[in-house]
């Protein structure tokens, strides 16, 4: 892994010279996207079990550090709604010094893993496995928000889904008129001007006028003021959380599902930037710029951080050219904390409802999952299993489960395309020799062709070859040229064979062994001091060693 890849890309631009007309583009596109950010931190604070201050830290905070550190140029940091679910059952378990102690872990945990260059890991996570999460968050989300949207009165929601829903069917006949009134105004406010207008900023906008018209009509109805009493404008004092043993083992499983979800969305969110800016972004930088953001924004009591598709995708539109843009929208909205943060308290809690619905359309991704559910029964096993799991259990088991039963399957259509056999014809696409590599051997020599990576999946049936045959012959040609990956369990089987034949009195000859399964033969000492073990380059080879040795054993 060279420095480079653990350069900051706005050292790079620095590198590069930065010019004042890039400097004013940046500024724009930086400040348009604090605008869209501004309501959406808000929002998510409190759709996370905490307060709309502590989205907003979040958003100065890691939107700073993501931009100035990380290794992509337009990528915007900070709350979404990914760690909607794990951060409100963090707090409801742990209480919020508890969700600092995890979002510190996960920092950490994400500089090791771009330390250790494992940014290119996160390409191997199944796309079924993503999309079901996401649309199962998406699912829990819109559900978190409909008691504000409809102003009930419940006194608590439960956290577990089924049991939530039943409380708020239970409690629809005290749903409030004049909130749901003040929600569905902010949520067609939100739609109109997305399909009208769809260059103005439609979450502030919405906020802003049902805000004003809350405030003005004395409209008796939940806001963030009357919600969260104690909020106080500016940034807190930065201070580590209390940190013990006990704590930091009974936290760090949640730390992982924090720091696989910001290392997942934050290089997903860097590859679509790359795609609309014609970037290239840099991806063991990129995670250790998302630790440092988690570290800061938990020093500072903020929530846990990533990039954010939406807004970065916002940005590149608006114009940016580099991490200036991302550091200007960090400072807007730090400005807004620092001077106008008393005026989150007219914000009505139906508002941020509205806004949130639509952050869970938009999460749900819906004409993906669809399309999904078109796939192989194989995919749509993963996608409704991980989904389910995300709503009834918990996104933890439910991103286990999902990678594993992925696995599970792509190593068992893996292993179904493996073909060990004595003949293959060329309508297999393999090789026009395949139809005529016996014709040349005398009776006694018997040849065998593995095609395909030779795993623990298939194994077995070499050995199944082998008995198949009932009398061993003189001599086995194994065929190797096609197997260009051989594990542990593969090597075992060759290892197995070669053992069986010999004791049969057959020599085996291992033919155009590859360079990775020739090291892991090597490594298990095949061949050394085996008297019925020989090697050939090709196969012509083979067949010459394979004649000569059919009449040494007639002898």
């Amino acid at each position: 892994m060279s420095a480079r890849s653990l350069t900051p890309k706005l050292l790079s631009v620095w590198r590069e010279g930065y010019s004042f007309a890039t400097f004013r583009a940046d500024a724009l596109a930086g400040l348009t996207v604090a605008i869209v950010a501004l309501p959406l931190a808000m929002a998510l604070g409190i759709a996370s079990g905490a307060s709309p201050d502590r989205g907003l830290v979040t958003a100065v905070v890691a939107g700073f550090l993501i931009s100035a550190l990380g290794g992509s140029r337009v990528q915007i940091g900070g709350p979404t709604g990914a760690f909607v679910v794990v951060v409100f059952n963090v707090i409801a378990a742990h209480g919020y010094d508890g969700l600092l102690i995890a979002t510190l872990l996960a920092g950490l945990i994400l500089i090791a893993a771009g330390a250790l260059g494992l940014g290119q890991m996160i390409k191997y996570v199944p796309h079924p496995v993503v999309t079901g999460f996401t649309a199962g968050i998406a699912v829990i989300i819109a559900s978190s928000q409909v008691k504000d949207f409809l102003g009930l009165s419940v006194a608590e929601v439960p956290a577990d889904f089924l049991a939530r829903w039943r409380t708020l069917l239970e409690a629809l006949d005290t749903f409030d008129p004049v909130t749901l009134a003040v929600g569905i105004a902010a949520l067609t406010i939100i739609v109109g001007l997305r399909r009208l207008a769809p260059r103005f900023p439609a979450f502030l906008i919405a906020i802003v006028a049902t805000s004003a018209a809350v405030a003005h009509f004395r409209l008796p109805v939940d806001t963030v003021g009357t919600s969260f009493p104690g909020i106080t404008a500016g940034l807190p004092v930065p201070s580590i959380p209390d940190l013990s043993l006990m704590r930091i083992s009974a936290l760090l499983p949640s730390a992982f599902t924090i720091a696989f979800l910001a290392g997942i969305e934050a290089l997903l969110s860097a590859v679509v930037a790359d795609g609309m800016a014609g970037t290239r972004h840099r991806p063991n930088q990129e995670l250790v710029g998302q630790g440092v953001a988690n570290l800061g924004s938990a020093l500072f009591g903020g929530l846990p951080a990533t990039g954010a598709i939406a807004r970065t995708a916002t940005n590149i539109r608006s114009g940016a050219r580099t991490p200036v843009a991302g550091i200007v929208h960090a400072m807007a909205i730090l400005s807004f904390i620092l001077f106008a943060g008393h005026l989150m308290s007219f914000v009505p809690m139906a508002s941020l409802a509205a806004v949130l619905f639509i952050v869970a359309w938009g999460m749900s991704e819906h004409r993906r999952f669809l399309l999904l559910l078109r796939m192989p029964n194989s995919d749509r096993a993963v996608l409704l299993l991980t989904f389910i799991l995300t709503i009834s259990v918990d996104l933890t088991v439910a991103i286990a489960v999902g990678v594993t039963l992925a696995s599970l399957l792509f190593m068992a259509r893996m292993a179904e395309a493996v073909e060990v056999g004595r003949g293959m014809p060329t309508e297999s696409g393999r090789d026009a020799e395949d139809i005529d590599q016996r014709d040349d051997l005398p009776p006694g020599v018997e040849v065998f062709r593995i095609a395909g990576p030779f795993f623990f999946g298939v194994a077995g049936e070499l050995l199944d070859t082998l008995r198949r045959l009932g009398e061993a012959p003189r001599v086995i040609i194994l065929r190797m040229r096609l197997v260009p990956l051989l594990d542990a369990s593969g090597a075992q089987a060759i290892a197995d064979f070669v053992d069986q034949a010999s004791a049969a009195g057959a020599y085996v000859i291992l033919s155009g062994v590859q360079s990775q399964p020739a090291a892991i033969l090597a490594r298990m000492r095949l061949g050394e001091g085996a008297s019925r073990l020989f090697y050939a380059s090709d196969y012509k080879s083979a067949q010459a060693l394979g004649i000569e040795l059919a009449e040494i054993a007639e002898i």
